[in-house]
């Protein structure tokens, strides 16, 4: 059935058909070319960074793409998506079922023409697994794709998956045709790069993006006074390792008595951590999951923020570490383990205290330095938004990503055969039109 799509797909009349197409698409399209957000599930509460990211393009018109929805989810814009699982609270066996053609056979043709309509110039997926099930759009498609590698999919060990879920298990089998196929790799961070080498990535084909930061979003408003607040957001699993900062909590409690630990975010540890918190601290909330908009609040009141990222058992590791960045821009200095990606986002002695892995006593004691030393204060609350605005701001770093875009477009129109260069051309001039209007 592929076999045969491919021969429709290369005949002159499906050409003819695809300029007369593109040349119509081309000239009503208000944002400029589009772009396939493929990411899965769409779109979780924690992938803040990926639609911040998507919200931020100004040459090229961004739609989402996945497989299902999640439940609770982040707002996208209305009209701008193409999902096979609509509806999250439908019974789970009907749900994966609907997938099934995708995620086994790599044929949803159905799903395909809708992704079509929106008549995408490339495919930028997210998460390496993912992307693998990506792959056969972009291949039905004839498009491009880039995938970005966030942390996981670069460093989870290759005898975790062995054992893990069954597309885990098929990303290691089939990685090496992701490895061939896709036209670009984007790792968040230098360690991110370094990981995908080990994994057999093409070195000419893995580059270093850092996504960037809102910081007309994440900045800090007023004269706000700071309270003793050690405030940690993330997900609560083993990577975060929140325990590690509860077990350091204590220590802090015992020489600051009044400071209190806020905990955002929630995950299969949240149970245990909440025992563990109340056999040995004084003062400590959870809160759950809460929107950008209370996030961004309480970053405004802490004095510390504190995620202790270190590698779990699977060789999951922090590949980043967008909440770093984001704590830096509103001025709150960062105590954390020299772990991953973190020294990336981190600047060492100039926006934060950094300790060995899994030293919890020596991010215990640079907590409390934090928390007393009030000119190291002062100067790491100067020194990170001014970090943060010039070397991870979102507008700027999006401009960056958008040239990798139309590098990646233009690469692939030299491969493409003569019938559809027209197609191609038409979307590089309307591409280049649009940068003109974003600049």
């Amino acid at each position: 059935m592929m076999r045969a799509q491919s021969i429709l797909m290369a005949t002159p009349a499906f050409e003819d058909c695809t300029e007369r197409r593109a040349e119509q698409t081309v000239a009503m399209r208000q944002g400029g070319p589009a772009v396939a957000i493929f990411v899965e599930p769409l779109l979780a509460p924690n992938m803040t960074f990926i639609r911040a990211q998507a919200s931020a393009l100004r040459a090229f018109d961004p739609f989402y793409v996945s497989p299902q929805r999640c439940s609770p989810s982040l707002e996208l814009p209305a009209g701008r998506s193409a999902v096979i699982c609509e509806n999250p609270q439908a019974p789970r066996s009907w749900n994966l079922l609907k997938q099934v053609p995708l995620k086994l056979f790599g044929y949803a043709p159905l799903f395909f023409r809708r992704v079509q309509e929106y008549r995408p110039a490339l495919v930028h997926a997210h998460f390496g697994v993912t992307a693998l099930t990506a792959l056969p759009l972009a291949r039905w498609l004839h498009l491009p794709m880039i995938v970005t590698f966030h942390g996981y999919d670069a460093t989870v060990t290759d005898s975790f998956l062995k054992t893990s879920h069954y597309r885990a298990r098929r990303y290691l089998k089939e990685r090496k045709s992701l490895q061939r196929e896709a036209a670009q790799f984007v790792a968040v961070s230098e360690f991110i790069r370094r990981q995908m080498l080990l994994q057999g990535f093409p070195e000419d084909k893995v580059l270093v993006h850092y996504i960037g930061v809102d910081t007309d979003f994440f900045r800090s408003v007023g004269e706000q006074r700071r309270e003793p607040i050690v405030l940690f957001v993330a997900s609560l699993t083993e990577k975060k390792a929140c325990a590690h900062l509860v077990r350091a909590m204590g220590e802090v409690q015992r020489v600051v008595p009044d400071v209190e630990l806020v905990v955002i975010g929630d995950g299969p540890l949240r149970k245990n951590l909440e025992q563990l918190a109340a056999s040995g601290l004084r003062k400590y909330r959870f809160l759950g999951i809460q929107p950008p908009e209370v996030v961004r609040d309480w970053m405004n009141r802490a004095t510390v923020f504190c995620v202790p990222s270190m590698r779990a058992p699977s060789g999951d590791g922090e590949g980043f570490g967008m909440v770093f960045a984001e704590a830096q821009a509103m001025g709150l200095p960062v105590a954390s383990y020299a772990s991953g990606g973190v020294p990336e986002a981190v600047d060492h002695g100039e926006t934060g205290l950094l300790a060995a892995e899994g030293d919890w006593e020596g991010l215990a004691g640079n907590i409390v330095t934090l928390l007393q030393n009030k000119n190291l204060w002062q100067q790491m609350n100067a020194a990170g938004p001014r970090r943060i605005r010039k070397a991870f701001d979102l507008k700027k770093q999006t401009n960056k990503l958008e040239d990798i875009y139309r590098r990646v477009l233009s690469e692939a129109e030299l491969k493409l055969p003569a019938g559809r260069v027209l197609a191609q051309k038409l979307t590089r001039r309307n591409i280049n039109e649009n940068r003109g209007s974003a600049e």
